[in-house]
């Protein structure tokens, strides 16, 4: 989700010019950095279902802006990969650098080109000891989502991982630049569970955060990832232009809130313990009809954008870019007017009382059940670009 339109340089002298810079091709195959493609596109994946969730740890810890910042500041990233001094030190550079060199996008950077895998031949040692250490801190990073919302901390060893990530990172600027420290860690999943013991005052406070973060989301995917290229405002604005993941993207961001909606990860019909079928089942039929509408609606945009014309990053000014923003936008209102209703009932003991079973399976089924599976991927994709040098 995090973007900047325009990223500050990272400060580090320029090697582009320098011909003395270690160009050694790494030693590798094909075959290994082709996994490491595949993978990284699973671990993407994952990363998209949990934008409707970006509130809590991802934004508290700017883990967001921190593993997803784009569009990649290219020149400065260039720069980076042939600093053999900033190699000696990545580690503790990762935790501090500008964000738009960082995360998904800085390993797609140096994995794809034109919608498919480098070729070996032109990844050099400095480019696959910078890709080991990005992957490395992007584990670590979306281990620490899944401890800040595991109620029941569940996982000691992710949990001690986002002690150290807590206390190590710094918090990011609206530049991209490290500025801080970040606040103690605490558990979002705990406090989601429990109105008035942390952000959320009560239970239907955080239940309309359900709502309020697929909005987000929504309105981002539609108003500036497709909509900023696709009206000529920023044709440079596209994401995951590299892997050509773009659309692919913007599905996936869009399932997000299928499945905070619906109550699951991975959910084809909302659940019993979820707010479209509390909506439908109250026995209002405002509220019923227009939980009928989300769903309509939700279908509809996500059918438009998969009719998109692929890749985006060569067709982003096509009509169907136009059909998937009006989908997009039907769907914000139709959640908006669901919202609205719903949060007329303030107050309502009953009320109070669903919102708090829908909250406790979101945070199980949806948020932990997805951060979970993200970094179970992240792992998988740092463990196979290690492998990408076969002296490793």
């Amino acid at each position: 989700m995090a973007a900047l339109a325009a990223v500050l340089s990272t400060g580090f002298a320029s090697c582009s010019d320098d011909d003395d810079a270690d160009k050694t091709i790494v030693s590798g195959t094909q075959e290994a950095l082709d996994q490491a493609c595949s993978d990284w596109k699973v671990a993407r994946a994952d990363w998209e279902n949990t934008e409707a969730f970006l509130f809590g740890a991802a934004d508290v810890y700017s883990i967001d802006p921190h593993t997803d910042t784009w569009p990649v500041a290219a020149n400065d990233l260039a720069d980076v990969l042939r600093d053999e001094k900033t190699m000696a030190n990545l580690d503790n550079f990762i935790k501090t650098a500008n964000s738009g060199i960082l995360g998904y996008h800085g390993l797609e950077y140096v994995l794809f080109r034109q919608g498919k895998p480098r070729q070996i031949s032109q990844v050099t040692t400095l480019e696959y000891k910078y890709i080991c250490a990005v992957a490395k801190d992007l584990y670590n990073a979306t281990a620490t989502l899944e401890a800040a919302w595991d109620s029941k901390e569940s996982n000691a060893e992710r949990h001690q991982i986002a002690l150290n990530y807590v206390a190590t990172h710094n918090a990011i600027n609206d530049d991209g630049d490290a500025e801080g420290a970040l606040a103690g860690f605490q558990n979002f999943g705990k406090a989601f569970k429990n109105p008035g013991t942390g952000d959320w005052e009560t239970a239907l406070d955080a239940t309309l955060e359900i709502i309020s973060g697929c909005q987000d989301i929504i309105g981002e995917v539609g108003d500036s990832k497709i909509g900023l290229p696709y009206t000529g405002e920023d044709n440079t604005y596209i994401e995951s232009p590299y892997a050509y993941n773009s659309i692919t993207d913007f599905y996936d961001n869009i399932v997000s809130c299928k499945n905070a909606l619906y109550g699951q990860k991975g959910a084809t019909t909302p659940n019993e313990k979820s707010l479209v079928y509390f909506c439908r089942n109250a026995g209002n039929a405002t509220l019923a009809t227009q939980a009928n509408t989300v769903v309509t609606k939700l279908d509809a945009a996500l059918a438009k954008i998969k009719a998109m014309k692929a890749p985006f990053a060569l067709h982003y000014s096509d009509a169907s870019c136009k059909a998937a923003i009006d989908a997009l936008g039907e769907l914000d209102d139709a959640l908006g007017a669901l919202a609205e209703t719903l949060g007329g009932y303030a107050g309502n003991a009953t009320v109070e009382a669903q919102c708090k079973v829908i909250n406790e399976n979101y945070v199980d089924n949806v948020v932990v059940a997805t951060y979970r599976s993200l970094a179970d991927n992240a792992q998988k994709l740092y463990k196979s670009i290690l492998k990408i040098n076969s002296k490793e």
